[in-house]
């Protein structure tokens, strides 16, 4: 799937499915990319507390943050504990400036 960050968007989020312990193919988690001031990606994934990675381009990022994903999931099961589910609410919120 190609990817493209649009020259005013300050991030933009994937879905992204990410290979189980064993390397079957597992659960779709969303990614969000922010563009990083120095230059490249960060990416997160807001299912996994603490998963993010980053990359020069887009597809070295997505690379990378899959990568992250599929230790962070190899962790949980070496730890016996759950995949959590995704369940997320994107909403734009107004404030005054």
């Amino acid at each position: 799937m190609a990817a493209t960050l649009h020259a005013r968007s300050p991030c933009w989020a994937k879905d992204l499915v990410a290979a189980g312990p064993g390397g079957d193919i597992g659960q779709q988690f969303t990614v969000v990319f922010e563009r990083e001031p120095e230059g490249g990606l960060h990416g997160f994934c807001p299912a996994l507390k603490g998963c993010h990675s980053e990359g020069d381009t887009i597809e070295e990022a997505v690379e990378n943050v899959r990568d992250a994903i599929e230790a962070y999931l190899e962790s949980l099961a070496a730890n016996g504990k759950p995949i959590p589910v995704e369940n997320l609410l994107f909403k734009p919120v107004e404030v005054a400036v």
